[in-house]
């Protein structure tokens, strides 16, 4: 059956559904509640965690149209797979009880591989994945995700993240995919393509939920939940394209922006929810709110004067689906106001319609579609192996003085820091609970970075350090310790955290791990720094000492192993920055800035600019050439590069293509990716690598807030060379 033919059946088969509902059945699928409200309390240890009594009342007398897992999981930890498919074949047994037998849609952040089953595949998050600068391996990722999530009886993933991460202090910066808007796009499309295949009713696929329409990422002081103050047109330039992207690569449904952009709450921001999303970029899946929101609107924002008003702001801003999320409330008050008219029936309507939608092309209707065998399809040695190289690829080698790196298996090496022996520095937030700080019930298979180097090493290996993050560490201990060992393996960082408790005032790092690096440091021992957690906390006077630096941000639970693989040699390290590592707290100025914000007094100095990283090997880029000279509008340039590998080891290495509009009617950043690709080359081996600009990579947000290409020289850049062509003007302009 062809794609316009499903479509034409499920929205017949909407529209008579739709004809037979009551209103409140209508405004019972609008309605998500938490899974307490259908759960038991822990403190009374159930061997089955579902009340069957609450479910019915759930979904039987108020037709609750999803259920959601977030901080209140079952037990408030993940479940075996065996106990979340009898929770959703129990939930979908109530839902064939109701009268026109619409099923529950149960969503869940799965936003690194199946994060609240045990013993699922979690890759490195987000931001680590975009330091591999391999969008086949975000496809992977996306498979692998996809199948656990269904072969645990789930239906539906809050992710990926497509807000873009250009404020360091944001606690969710690690769950994006950088600070690049192209780098981010496609990524997450790659992502979005494994995740939901091109059907995402088949059994191993599943809907994709893109994060958090929009703005959400740069608050101006760095807390989450905070306003942002962004302009149109830097609204259009950096945090739309993502969603775009998101969009065009099919993901089905949107949560919005928890906080405020220019004094408007997402959940109340008609302009964004309706006027752009469904306008301007031709969304037609559903919304979803975040947590609580929508009354937020009332106790937190101010905005509404009872929660009945927030209710009804939201729904008519442009919300389909209320993540209430401990209560009917919203149900309540959405009837009342459906039935005094205040909310028309036609936009309750036009909600439901989208719902059920994304459900028939989810295939929940179909109840006897099969749920993948977890044999096959959950945490295969393949999908493992998977992981492996995800994380290698996303580990980024930023020093390595006089070659220090790597280590001979028999050096004599003393293991200190907080980040050491600890699996949830390697995951971060949303593992195994909301957190991901449960270290207890982390996976003990799996290799912390000290276990990993004790199992390659055949040399001395001494750790000092606590049982936890916050144990103090015996500094005197370490530094006479260090006199016994010939290298020291720094391990600092940050420990496990997401959302409003992730919080700080500063990047800088705590003074109790600064005090035990400067006293290291001092040893005259070289020093391998290594750093694990979501920010870039600041390391500028640590980093010119040490002798060799690795950034390893939340490279997941195969983290520790790939980390020692590339302490020793046995891998050859291929991470690139997906920020800029800034050099103090703040000074914070990204890689694609103005150039006022290099000019005169003001400079661009951060301790590692966006796409370092070093390898084992050398790579040398020589013979950039463009296949034209002059461009016509709408027209493609292909851009060749010759990349050599010099050194004497095989590696890979990521071609980076920058753009530069030379004069332009707005200012244009310095420099803008627009393309890359990652190769492997053997020593001595040369590729000539070809890139392709398309006339969108051309365009910018013009005076008049419309996307628009302007004649005139480009710049094309790629590691030290640059070329340049001119684009000839044409009436046809504009996009």
């Amino acid at each position: 059956m062809s794609a316009q033919t499903m479509n034409t059946l499920i929205e017949d088969q909407v529209l008579d559904l739709l004809s037979k509902m009551t209103l409140e059945e209508k405004v019972g699928q609008m309605t998500q509640v938490d899974f307490t409200v259908i759960g038991i309390p822990q403190d009374q240890n159930p061997t089955f965690p579902i009340d069957h009594q609450k479910l019915e009342e759930a979904v039987l007398n108020h037709h609750v149209g999803s259920i959601l897992n977030t901080p209140f999981t079952p037990d408030n930890k993940a479940q075996s797979i065996e106990s979340w498919r009898k929770m959703l074949m129990t939930i979908r047994d109530v839902s064939l009880k109701t009268r026109l037998k619409i099923p529950v849609m149960y969503g869940i952040d799965a936003i690194h591989g199946a994060s609240y089953t045990q013993n699922s595949t979690l890759f490195p998050q987000a931001i680590n994945m975009a330091a591999t600068f391999n969008t086949d391996l975000a496809y992977q990722e996306g498979v692998i995700t996809a199948r656990e999530v269904r072969a645990s009886g789930l239906h539906w993933n809050f992710s990926p993240v497509m807000d873009i991460g250009r404020q360091p202090l944001w606690p969710r910066l690690w769950e994006t995919y950088g600070e690049d808007v192209h780098l981010s796009s496609a990524m997450g499309s790659a992502y979005i393509k494994g995740h939901q295949g091109d059907d995402f009713s088949a059994p191993d696929k599943a809907p994709t939920c893109l994060k958090h329409f929009v703005g959400y990422s740069f608050p101006i002081n760095g807390k989450d939940r905070s306003p942002a103050w962004i302009g149109e047109r830097m609204l259009r330039e950096y945090f739309l394209p993502a969603f775009e992207a998101g969009i065009k690569q099919g993901a089905p449904t949107i949560m919005i922006n928890s906080a405020e952009v220019d004094g408007i709450p997402g959940h109340a921001n008609f302009q964004y929810l309706t006027t752009i999303l469904r306008d301007e970029l031709g969304f037609k899946g559903f919304t979803v709110s975040d947590w609580a929101d929508i009354n937020r609107l009332y106790t937190r924002d101010k905005l509404a004067a009872s929660p009945k008003d927030a209710v009804k702001m939201a729904v008519m801003a442009g919300v389909d689906m209320s993540m209430v999320p401990f209560d009917f409330s919203f149900y309540d008050l959405l009837l009342d106001l459906a039935r005094s008219g205040e909310v028309p029936l036609s936009r309750i309507d036009e909600a439901v319609s989208r719902i059920l939608t994304v459900k028939y092309q989810s295939g929940l209707f179909d109840f006897d579609r099969p749920t993948p065998d977890p044999k096959d399809h959950f945490a295969t040695p393949q999908a493992v192996e998977t992981n492996r190289q995800a994380a290698h690829e996303s580990i980024v080698l930023a020093k390595n003085v006089d070659q220090v790196l790597p280590l001979k298996k028999e050096a004599r090496i003393l293991v200190t820091g907080p980040t050491a022996n600890l699996l949830s520095v390697l995951n971060g937030g949303w593992t195994i609970t909301w957190q991901g700080d449960a270290e207890e019930l982390y996976p003990q298979e799996k290799s912390t970075v000290l276990e990993a180097i004790r199992k390659k090493s055949s040399g001395t290996v001494t750790y000092i350090g606590g049982q936890s993050f916050d144990d103090e560490i015996d500094i005197d201990r370490a530094v006479s310790e260090a006199a016994n060992h010939e290298f020291i393996l720094l391990c600092l960082g940050e420990k496990p955290y997401t959302e409003t408790p992730g919080n700080i005032d500063s990047l800088m790092l705590e003074p109790r791990q600064q005090k035990l690096a400067e006293a290291l440091l001092k040893t005259g021992k070289p020093v391998i720094l290594l750093t694990l957690g979501g920010r870039p906390r600041i390391i500028t006077a640590l980093a010119e000492k040490a002798a060799g630096v690795i950034l390893g941000f939340l490279p997941g639970m195969e983290g520790g192993d790939a980390i020692a693989d590339i302490l020793f040699g046995d891998y050859n390290p291929n991470g690139k920055l997906p920020i800029t590592y800034p050099r103090n707290t703040n000074d914070i100025v990204l890689y694609d800035h103005k150039p006022i914000e290099a000019f005169e007094w003001n400079v661009y100095n951060p301790l590692y600019p966006f796409g370092h990283g070093l390898s084992y090997t050398q790579f040398e880029t020589s013979g950039l050439t463009l296949s034209k000279q002059q461009l016509q509008m709408g027209e493609n340039l292909d851009v060749s590069v010759n990349v050599k590998n010099t050194g004497n080891q095989a590696g890979k290495e990521t071609v980076l293509l920058y753009l530069n509009d030379v004069a332009a009617s707005v200012s244009r950043p310095v420099k803008q990716l627009k393309a890359f690709k990652k190769i492997e080359l053997t020593p001595g081996q040369q590729q000539t690598v070809t890139l392709s600009l398309k006339p969108d990579d051309l365009s910018f947000i013009g005076v008049n807030l419309k996307r628009i290409i302007e004649p005139g020289e480009f710049k094309v850049m790629i590691g030290n060379e640059s070329r340049s062509f001119t684009l000839i003007p044409s009436s046809e302009s504009s996009l």
